[in-house]
């Protein structure tokens, strides 16, 4: 039921984005006159003090719901790219006619506060923006952005496809031709999306796949995809010549043989001439139904057989284009778009499409700081005019932004979690959930079908640091009219029950408004985005304004409000204790510089015992520090893994995020009833640490403790899965090597004196050198597929202890469990140096496989297909390069 009601919410919700895009016909306003700001030239002067041409003066004005960016609400503009002239004929008409959409976007946003980004994306590349806003160039001066590459313009404007790009690499296409061939390529491979497949094969005298691994098949266009074809055909060599009647035959069998989008095939011919006799190639495989279409790409100046590439693609229901130079790229390949959207014009199908989750950088450039994980739903827009149907003219697409922090906010956060990967696009269900190995949960969604599933998971926290076994109850459902499936999951144990009591609003409210108490401020206690009058409240002070009648208008979570007023009460006297203890003697043991908790409501309770300049974590819970704060996202760290944690005994988590500034410190748990209480104390043996992992290789001492005491008590070590890798040449440790490594150890130890303090609930993890010495060049970590071996403190080993054979010596290790905690005490003999023989052993993550990486780029998994295709209309005229249209020629539902 909970399930059921989320998904209508979700439903309805999407619905109202839908309808936001479903404009009706445009009207013309006026005659000639019309305003064109353009988004880079708005409020900018000449020398004398004038408004320059296309610009004008705009005003903007900071709004919250848009990211705190300065907007104009009351206005559109205009987003034009480097690359296409901001006066061009086309340019101009177009934006004149989408003018109407000005209207129709403010009239939108009027009826719907929650809408964000409105646009309008022209087939002759300008973009028109809702609210309208100030541009900004990349460093150089240059507006990249051009929204016939998003994959909303892109998969509204045609149905699925699948391409096959042919490319020569005959000598004949060396230096500047080879340049403009590979611009070509990647330009072809930015206009496909996820619904689209691919494959790249270039040719001489042989053929071969750029990618071997993809030999006779094709692969989905996702983005890791389309990235990796990109560095192959950067590294494409010329040489030999040219024979193209080979490279077709090959495209045409696998277009022929493989099953990748089911709707429409094409093959990109990139090439500086023709010259065999081909035409046996196309009555062999596509005569005569002509269902593959053939696109042609002529480089260079030399037209010497463009009469051989035109007549390959004229005949075979293509479009031939001549490129001469780097800048005619970009509009030469968007021709081929036109072609294949002419059987969706000319039926007249306005479908409207929603991408896969993607993180952006909320549109464009200019608001790179404002990173979101979003879907856009979008719908094709069409001439209408009669001579112009028979060619199928698209205009362009229109569409808006649905950021899925609006979906999470529809999902109580007391009662399920939503996360979103952070800086991935679209990540595939199976690596998520991994457990799911027979893909039995990730089947039933893609199908549409409402279930359940029970899966025991291992799930990593703190970074992957530290993990959680949990049993989890997975419940899915469709989302009706629309693509998407809901599912939500419920783990077994601590937050199964909620406990509901009755205190007064009076009380409540006194005790909520106490210094020490905050509230998640990310969570939705009461819906502050609706009315623009209440978007800089606080949640804890639209709560106050509601509960106090000063706001009844305001839209709150009754049942969150309920249990927030609680825990404020039956918490209040720790706030007096805590104060108490600081006032009288003996007073607060040394070393106590925080105590706070927190409960299920977000509710938290803080008090300090040192200041600011006096403590060693002086951004503990602070703003800053996201990962032990209640987040929209997220429970704390420290709350995760003691509401996971045996009631009763001690957790000591000792973060080791840069946060902290290398000083260990250690945090010190106990789990209640609802409330985790926490006390934050100061660890004086940093400099021991430092030392004993430094000197002399000690570290590998640890390494092999871990090999004795923990693989013999596993006898199956879990495995955490990981989608990044480290580079190669970080990938083995040495004793020199370690300190450059951020994270290393499973177990964060204390030396006082002799003795060694573990907290052996970590797991080993081998991370980029992100967080070392700043003065080194940092290296990204790269996509891939990771197995990391998880070793975990078995618990049932109060004590043990060994021998260690290290060559001529060996030492000797007492290990003993400190009861009622998640700690050890391990003493090891000193005067017997290890590092020599275990200097290889390495616990690294799984290195990169070639075949596990080849099988999962290639693979196919089921997926849920978009419903139309429009591949074919017998009415289909050949279609007309710049054919213009006027405002009259706009058409919408």
């Amino acid at each position: 039921t909970l399930v059921k009601e989320i998904s209508d919410e979700i439903e309805r919700m999407l619905g109202s984005k839908m309808k936001s895009v479903k404009v009706r016909p445009w009207t013309t306003v006026g005659c000639c006159a019309f305003d064109y700001y353009n988004a880079m030239l708005i409020n900018t002067m000449d020398d004398e003090g004038n408004s320059i041409d296309l610009g004008g003066e705009f005003p903007l004005e900071e709004n919250e719901h848009f990211n705190k960016l300065s907007v104009n609400t009351l206005q559109s503009d205009i987003q034009v790219p480097t690359n296409v002239y901001n006066k061009d004929p086309d340019i101009l008409n177009g934006v004149y006619m989408s003018e109407a959409l000005n209207d129709v976007f403010i009239n939108n946003f009027q009826k719907d506060p929650t809408l964000t980004w409105q646009y309008f994306g022209s087939s002759t590349g300008f973009f028109r923006l809702y609210p309208g806003i100030k541009w900004t160039p990349d460093p150089n001066g240059v507006v990249a952005f051009d929204c016939r590459n998003r994959n909303w313009y892109i998969q509204a404007a045609t149905s699925p496809k699948d391409i096959i790009i042919v490319v020569d690499v005959s000598g004949s296409m060396k230096g500047l031709k080879m340049t403009i061939a590979k611009h070509t390529i990647n330009t072809i491979l930015d206009t496909l999306g996820e619904n689209d497949f691919v494959n790249v094969i270039a040719y001489t005298d042989y053929v071969r796949y750029v990618e071997p691994c993809f030999k006779g098949t094709l692969v989905q266009a996702d983005l890791d995809n389309r990235e990796h074809f990109k560095l192959l055909v950067n590294e494409l060599q010329v040489k030999g010549e040219g024979e193209v009647k080979k490279a077709m035959k090959e495209a045409f069998k696998i277009l022929n043989e493989v099953s990748g989008s089911l709707c429409n095939q094409a093959i990109m011919l990139i090439t500086d001439g023709a010259m065999e006799d081909f035409q046996t190639v196309f009555e062999e495989f596509n005569w005569p139904e002509k269902k593959v279409r053939v696109f042609t790409y002529l480089i260079g100046r030399d037209m010497t057989f463009s009469d051989n590439v035109k007549w390959i693609a004229c005949n075979n229901k293509g479009y031939y284009t001549h490129i001469n130079t780097l800048a005619d790229v970009q509009e030469n390949v968007m021709e081929y778009l036109h072609v294949l959207s002419r059987p969706m014009v000319i039926n007249h199908d306005h479908d409207i499409i929603w991408t896969e989750a993607y993180m952006d950088t909320v549109l464009f450039n200019t608001m790179a700081h404002s990173l979101l994980l979003m879907t856009s739903v979008a719908m094709p827009v069409f001439s209408k005019k009669k001579e112009t149907l028979s060619h199928g003219i698209l205009l362009g697409v229109v569409g808006t932004d649905v950021p899925l922090i609006e979906v999470m906010m529809l999902a109580p956060i007391y009662k399920k979690r939503l996360k979103p990967k952070p800086n991935y696009n679209s990540v595939d269900l199976s690596e998520v959930e991994w457990e799911d190995t027979e893909e039995i949960l990730r089947t039933a969604m893609v199908k549409g079908e409402t279930g359940t599933l029970t899966l025991d998971v291992r799930a990593a926290v703190d970074k992957g640091k530290r993990p959680l076994f949990l049993k989890n109850d997975y419940f899915y459902t469709v989302i009706d009219e629309t693509p998407f499936s809901f599912g939500m999951v419920l783990t077994r144990g601590h937050g199964e029950y909620i406990f509901f009591g009755n205190v007064s609003v009076e009380e409540g409210l006194h005790d909520l408004m106490q210094p020490d108490l905050t509230i998640a401020n990310e969570w939705t206690y009461c819906e502050t985005d609706i009315d623009p009058h209440h978007r800089k409240l606080t949640q804890l002070q639209a709560v106050v304004r509601y509960l106090t009648g000063k706001e009844p208008e305001l839209e709150c979570d009754e049942v969150l409000l309920q249990q927030l007023l609680f825990d404020a009460v039956v918490t209040a006297p720790l706030e007096a204790y805590w104060t108490a203890l600081m006032l009288n003697a003996p007073g607060v043991d040394p070393g106590v510089e925080t105590v706070f908790l927190g409960t299920r409501s977000g509710l938290m309770r803080v008090i300090r015992y040192e200041g600011t300049e006096k403590r060693v974590a002086e951004k503990f819970l602070t703003p800053a520090d996201k990962s032990n704060l209640f987040t929209v996202d997220h429970f704390p760290v420290w709350y995760r893994l003691a509401a996971e944690y045996p009631p009763g005994r001690f957790l000591y988590y000792m973060p080791t995020d840069d946060l902290y500034k290398g000083t260990v410190f250690t945090n010190l748990a106990s789990n209640g009833l609802s409330p985790i209480f926490f006390y934050h104390l100061k660890m004086f043996a940093y400099s021991c640490v430092h030392k004993f992992i430094n000197h002399h290789g000690d570290m590998f001492d640890i390494l092999s403790l871990s090999h004795h005491l923990l693989w013999p008590s596993l006898s199956n070590p879990p495995c955490i899965h990981h989608p990044r890798c480290i580079p190669s040449s970080h990938c083995h440790l040495t004793a020199k090597s370690f300190h450059a490594m951020y994270s290393f150890c499973f177990m964060v130890c204390f030396l006082l004196r002799s003795l060694v303090w573990c907290e052996p609930f970590l797991i080993l993890l081998l991370e980029s050198p992100t967080l070392a010495h700043k003065q080194k060049k940092v290296e990204l970590m790269q996509p891939c597929d990771t197995e990391y071996p998880g070793f975990i403190y078995d618990a049932t080993i109060t004590e043990t202890n060994s021998i260690i054979k290290c060559g001529r010596c060996q030492k000797m290790f007492v290990m003993q469990a400190v009861r009622n905690s998640n700690l050890v005490m391990l003493v090891v003999q000193a005067d017997c140096d290890c590092s020599r023989q275990y200097s290889n052993l390495v616990l690294n993550a799984t290195e990169h496989n070639a075949t596990v990486k080849c099988n999962r780029m290639k693979s196919q998994k089921i997926r849920r297909r978009p419903e139309s295709c429009h591949a074919y209309h017998p009415h289909v005229r050949p279609y007309l390069a710049g054919l213009h249209v006027n405002q009259a020629d706009y058409l919408a539902d």
